[in-house]
């Protein structure tokens, strides 16, 4: 007499054989894009406006392949998804800590409220439907949008407002991140060095937007917001120190002195580490080191240790001298990198 049992068919056994087999395959991949992800190096590039960045990019075009394809451009969603929770969790989380704080328009929605704070620090979110129905009925509460207003208040990236109002659209299975999307989109994630470029002939000039502030003190501004902002701290940064022809031009027709725009050139001596170009007017070497010494003075004032400034004189114009200058940033990138990972 024959005993029923739990025995399987040989179609079982193959068909769990075949599904042992593809998860293999998955987690190789897996773990094949995360040795590549880990492996390439995100750089930011900073400045303020008319420093030649568009030039530096340029540049790197000649000397590198670069550029986002279709499938970069898929990858960078995930970031966008990660500003749009940065951005909710930070509003929501605004409205108690505020004086005086913001209430709810609609009380309904407080469970709402306690869904999304309990996202707070979790990594490996995987962005499930209800927290955008929930992201989507807070941003459209007039109390939300009362603690919106007032984020000069407290920390928000910028991008908030323009990725919260796009909800619909992030969240569509085919969408594709435009280049407008790819501008907003805050990605530190990951970032291994910022390249930050300052025009360094800018001393006597003033910004296009109000014809008044002085650009390379607009330049000094942005860099200190950039090197005390709360995301980058751990970032180091490659200073251009761009224009050098330019600079070498004004410095030697004297028709504009650096002390007129900042009177403490006047006391300034040029240090003992300077290295001059061969055949570089001395006049020229103290004026590049001058600006090169106030935005140490900035990166040095924090003296937490946790990430550093690397100046690089720069002539974006000439291809040979920034092949020389990504050379030099090549090895330091690198040993970056290697301490991002805590291999170094």
């Amino acid at each position: 007499m024959g005993c029923l049992g739990n025995s399987k068919t040989e179609d079982q056994r193959n068909e769990e054989k075949a599904q042992r087999e593809a998860n293999k395959k998955i987690e190789k991949q897996l773990q094949k894009d995360k040795q590549i992800y880990r492996a390439t190096h995100r750089l930011l590039l900073l400045g303020a406006g008319e420093s030649g960045k568009s030039t530096i990019v340029k540049q790197m075009r000649i000397l590198h392949v670069n550029g986002f394809n279709a499938e970069e451009k898929k990858q960078k969603i995930q970031d966008i998804k990660n500003n749009i929770k940065e951005a909710i969790e930070t509003i929501v989380t605004a409205m108690s800590t505020l004086a005086p704080p913001v209430q709810l328009a609609s009380p309904d929605n407080q469970f709402r409220i306690e869904y999304i704070l309990n996202l707070v620090n979790q990594k490996d979110f995987e962005f499930p439907s209800e927290f955008y129905e929930h992201t989507k009925t807070l941003w459209q509460d007039e109390g939300v949008k009362a603690c919106f207003e007032r984020s000069n208040e407290y920390q928000l990236i910028d991008c908030a407002q323009y990725f919260l109002d796009k909800i619909d659209i992030v969240t569509q299975s085919d969408y594709t991140p435009s280049d407008q999307d790819l501008l907003r989109c805050r990605c530190f994630n990951d970032v291994t060095a910022i390249i930050f470029v300052v025009a360094s002939s800018s001393y006597n000039m003033v910004i296009r937007e109000d014809n008044q502030t002085n650009r390379l003190q607009e330049a000094l501004n942005l860099f200190k917001n950039i090197w005390n902002n709360r995301w980058l701290r751990t970032i180091s940064v490659i200073l251009f120190l761009n224009k050098q022809d330019l600079l070498a031009e004004k410095v030697l027709a004297g028709k504009s002195k650096i002390e007129e725009y900042f009177p403490e050139f006047a006391r300034y001596i040029t240090p003992d580490d300077a290295t001059p170009e061969p055949g570089e007017d001395p006049r020229v070497t103290r004026a590049k080191y001058f600006i090169r010494d106030e935005f140490l003075r900035i990166s040095t004032a924090s003296g937490d240790g946790r990430h550093y400034c690397y100046p690089h004189f720069t002539c974006a114009v000439d291809t040979e001298n920034i092949r020389r200058v990504f050379n030099d940033c090549r090895d330091i990138i690198q040993r970056m990198h290697l301490r991002q990972y805590e291999l170094l």
